[in-house]
């Protein structure tokens, strides 16, 4: 680690702060000898009393375009402004932009003498030269250099402890004068940078494009998240719990009883989520940049949400803890106003987060930010690890530096947590100080996973049906059976005639489908991962048929599996099916009819293989092959139920592919006396291959009580 405030870089930044205040003094001077110049009282005496108004007017035109004097200075009002940006575009310099590139290069300076790779490196040292004296063509060569040599990542890592003030350097001295507004702020530290240091572009018109009221919506952690979460409140255990949760999207909310017996309450912000930005999470890149620029934005706007759902009682003490963009949206809710007045935030802890401009709303909110210099998101508001200004005297600061300069290996909390665990341990112990309060038991954990937008809720329209009770073996259940996530395969095989035959005697459904002469017979599975039952998986064996009072058996009935169920004729007859739920188990008479088998299941579905395991019947599995997509066409059922054939029907929402050269194979289970595995081997299944599948990796169903078939 190392100390960023040493002996001989404080005299570095303090001259530095010196050479700012002087700037700002030459900008004042400059607006006022512009407003004089401009002024319309002196230009009405230039012809009244030229003798004594126009020696005057040529002092003031001289002190603001002379390089002896303030430079090519116009500043303030729109005449002069527009002199000023024609002047920049020309290369004209005033004598405050000149000073301020001047404290800007002892910043630099300063931050060398605590990281001497900056003037060590020969390759980054020219880059920075040329920058600080607007060589552009230059500074263009020896970055392009740089990231030829040492790549992309390592040439910005390297670069991050000076980042800003080289791209400051580079605005105030370019000819570009829409970055200038933004130069000056980075220089003068007076606030957010407004703008790219580049290009120039408002920073708060991108901003605009990230829209949204925030919403928040309660998700379970899986088993092993909430293991991992930790049970008493502390630094690390809060930045662990980010770790835990990741940049899913998701936040975290706890409540620790305190050594006091008072319950109080963190929240937990991760950090961006990767991948592209979208319109339906506030944690994607333009989340993460309109927190970092904007007062309020949608992730701020969603933590509110998700802290109103969790129901604290008004005035309930709330601690923030955030990384990277979480850190910025923390700020955001601490700095607002109708919030605060609602709960009273204690503390906000931001780690690698761009916070130097936001101020809380409660002055007696304790603020802890905590950066590694490396790490380039913090400088993202335009003060690094160069800055000379102290801008936060009430709060703790902790800015450093370690081995790891690869970014954004520093940026990760999972390296922040490192640092606080094992490298720095008085900031460590101090902030666990400051957070004694909430030092104790965890007592609740929520997350929430959050939108842009109110998210549209998954059962609507399709899962919106009028339902009604039944009994089952613990007590009532609900049909239709409602799945609001879902995933299926069915595998079409051809078998004898003479075996399907032999299933479907009496049942008055026709003779079999046939393809070249044998029997159509399809293998269905389904993992219903979220229902009105709970999770369950079922199988189902039958015999493709034409369907009631259709005799001819080479009839096409292609075309009419492919119809909506509520009017297709054709469908499977059941002669086997199992379930791994007792739920459902007693339910499959009434669901599907015929008999329904109690075994363990397993579907494990991807876009190119399945692997299905039955217990003691089947293992079914390989590669799917190419698929056509399609709308998922449901599935028909016939089965024999209490001497009547009945029909039921699964009427799904989603779409499917369909796979006409799958490379699967279907083995028995070798030596198993379950029945239907026996059943299998009677139709010379046992190390089938499946003419073609129907496959879907996610899908809404709605299952509903079969109806009995009426007689021919």
């Amino acid at each position: 680690m190392s100390d960023p405030s040493g002996p001989v870089a404080e005299p570095l930044r303090a001259a530095a702060r010196e050479l700012v205040d002087i700037a700002v003094t030459i900008q004042d001077a400059a607006a006022h000898a512009t407003a004089a110049l401009t002024d319309g009282a002196l230009l009405r005496a230039l012809p009244q009393a030229p003798s004594a108004a126009r020696p005057a007017y040529r002092a003031l035109l001289r002190a603001t375009t002379n390089g002896q004097g303030l430079g090519y200075a116009f500043t303030g009002g729109r005449p002069a402004t527009v002199a000023a940006k024609a002047g920049a575009m020309l290369g004209a310099e005033s004598l405050a932009v000149r000073v301020l590139a001047t404290s800007l290069r002892l910043r630099v300076a300063a931050v060398a003498v605590d990281h001497p790779e900056l003037t060590g490196d020969p390759m980054l040292a020219r880059l920075i030269e040329a920058a600080a004296a607007d060589r552009d063509l230059e500074a263009v060569r020896a970055l392009r250099a740089l990231v030829k040599d040492r790549g992309a990542v390592h040439a910005l890592s390297r670069l991050a402890p000076v980042f800003g003030e080289v791209l400051a350097l580079r605005a105030l001295l370019d000819e570009n004068p829409l970055n200038d507004a933004t130069a000056w702020l980075i220089a003068t530290g007076k606030g957010f940078a407004t703008a790219d240091p580049i290009t120039g572009m408002s920073n708060r018109a991108v901003a605009a494009l990230d829209t949204g009221e925030g919403a928040a919506r309660r998700i379970e952690l899986t088993a092993e998240e909430s293991a991992r979460l930790s049970i008493r409140g502390s630094l690390l255990g809060f930045l662990g719990n980010l770790s835990t949760i990741g940049t899913t999207g998701r936040v975290l909310i706890q409540s620790v009883e305190g050594p006091d017996g008072v319950l109080r309450h963190v929240l937990h912000a991760p950090g961006m989520r990767m991948g592209r930005p979208d319109s339906r999470s506030p944690q994607d890149l333009l989340g993460a940049f309109s927190s970092a620029v904007l007062a309020a934005s949608p992730y701020s706007r969603a933590l509110a949400k998700a802290v109103a759902d969790y129901g604290l009682p008004r005035g309930a003490e709330l601690a923030l803890v955030g990384h990277s963009a979480g850190g910025a949206a923390i700020m955001n809710l601490a700095q607002d106003p109708d919030f605060c007045a609602r709960h009273v935030v204690t503390h906000a802890v931001a780690v690698g987060s761009p916070v130097d401009f936001k101020r809380p709303a409660d002055p007696r909110t304790w603020v802890a930010s905590i950066t590694n210099q490396h790490d380039i998101i913090p400088t993202l508001d335009g003060q690094g690890a160069g800055t000379c200004f102290d801008l936060h005297p009430s709060w703790y600061v902790v800015d450093y530096a370690d081995s790891t300069h690869l970014f954004p290996v520093c940026h990760s909390v999972e390296r922040y947590l490192a640092n606080l665990a094992d490298d720095l341990p008085e900031a460590r112990e101090h902030i666990d100080e400051q957070l004694t309060p909430f030092r104790g038991q965890v007592v609740r954990s929520q997350a929430y996973l959050l939108y842009d937008h109110p998210p549209e809720p998954a059962e609507f329209p399709f899962l919106t049906v009028p339902t009604h009770a039944v009994d089952g073996p613990g007590g009532t259940a609900e049909l239709p059976i409602r799945c609001r996530d879902g995933s299926a395969l069915t595998a079409y095989f051809a078998v004898r005639q003479e075996a399907a035959a032999g299933l479907l005697a009496g049942t008055g459904l026709g003779p079999a489908v046939l393809v070249a002469g044998r029997a159509l017979v399809a293998v269905h599975v389904a993992w219903h991962r979220r229902t009105s039952v709970g999770g369950y998986r079922e199988l189902q064996v039958g015999v493709v048929v034409p369907g009631p009072w259709r005799r001819r058996a080479r009839l096409p009935a292609w075309p009419d599996l492919l119809r909506r169920v509520d009017l297709r004729r054709s469908g499977s007859f059941l002669v086997g099916s199992a379930a791994d739920t007792a739920t459902v188990h007693a339910l499959g008479p009434r669901l599907w009819g015929g008999e329904t088998y109690l075994t363990p299941l397993d579907l494990r579905l991807s876009a190119r293989s399945v692997q299905v395991v039955a217990d003691q019947i089947l293992t079914l599995g390989g590669r799917l092959g190419p698929g056509l997509p399609m709308s998922d066409p449901g599935l028909v059922a016939y089965a024999r139920e209490a001497g009547a054939v009945v029909r039921s029907c699964v009427r799904v929402r989603g779409r499917a592919r369909l796979h006409p050269a799958p490379l699967l194979r279907l083995v028995v289970e070798p030596q198993s006396a379950h029945p239907l595995a026996g059943l299998l081997r009677e139709l010379g299944l046992d190390s089938a291959h499946p003419l073609l599948c129907l496959s879907a990796t996610t899908r809404q169903t709605l299952r509903d009580t079969a109806v009995p078939v009426p007689p021919a």
